[in-house]
């Protein structure tokens, strides 16, 4: 049997201080109370970046420009009944206050802090890349 591949965009949005925002994920979800770097599913038609701009604004009331979206890695992860893929940029100018628009909380960690939230198994794997990449203060 071949899994269905679901290709969701995500962002690292970093901080002045070098913390990265999290959400977490909203009862009624599935995997509902784990932490996860904002983003989302791909509408048909819509590029990645398209889909983090759409998805930022809609769950955090944020403007992000094209621009300030800077491809970093991505993670791949199988569920029972299908394959995810997480290409994950990394983002530190945008306009706007983050906030749980959709009612969910938000938190603002440092890298090596990251471990502290439970995370989806397909987002564990970005963390290590987030530490190396972001200077610890």
């Amino acid at each position: 049997m071949t899994k269905r591949l679901l290709l969701v965009a995500a962002c690292a949005l970093v901080d002045a201080d070098g913390r990265v925002l999290i959400s977490q994920r909203p009862e009624g979800k599935a995997l509902a109370g784990l932490w996860e770097f904002p983003g989302g599913k791909l509408e048909p038609g819509e590029r990645p970046e398209e889909t983090l701009i759409r998805e930022l604004h809609e769950e955090l009331g944020i403007e992000v420009k094209e621009e300030c979206l800077a491809p970093l890695t991505f993670a791949s992860h199988n569920y029972e009944d299908f394959t995810l893929l997480m290409p994950l940029w990394i983002c530190r100018r945008w306009e706007g206050t983050p906030h749980g628009r959709e009612g969910q909380a938000v938190k603002w960690v440092l890298p090596r802090k990251l471990r502290d939230y439970p995370m989806p198994p397909a987002d564990e794997p970005l963390i290590p890349m987030l530490i190396d990449m972001i200077p610890a203060r």
